[in-house]
């Protein structure tokens, strides 16, 4: 996955970066659970983490994804509920696009 090899800092192995991913997703799972971190949804359904800030350089895509995959409870509660406020329901396509926002959900792009 993207979040896997995309940032490797410097002297960092691949297997050290999967679990630096693994621990800030876990993290990020707890905070979902908490109410910590929302999960927001933009008008074109793509996902944003609003308050997730020790995201060890893991998008929000990404992290969205592998939660999906791994079926979450926490991400599966966070979406209901972001489906309920917003009124609109998260788009796979736009997710699987890798449509995101670095902004917290002002702003939507895909690069």
């Amino acid at each position: 996955m993207p979040c896997d090899t995309v940032r490797l800092s410097p002297g960092q192995t691949l297997a050290q970066r999967m679990d630096q991913v693994k621990a800030a997703l876990r993290r990020l799972e707890q905070k979902l659970q908490s109410g910590a971190v929302r999960l927001g949804i933009g008008p074109n359904g793509a996902v944003v983490f609003q308050a997730w800030a020790d995201r060890d350089g893991v998008t929000d895509v990404c992290a969205y994804r592998t939660l999906a995959a791994e079926g979450s409870w926490a991400l599966r509660q966070a979406v209901a509920r972001a489906e309920q406020f917003t009124g609109r329901k998260v788009n796979v396509n736009a997710v699987a696009a890798g449509v995101h926002s670095h902004d917290g959900g002002r702003t939507w792009d895909k690069h």
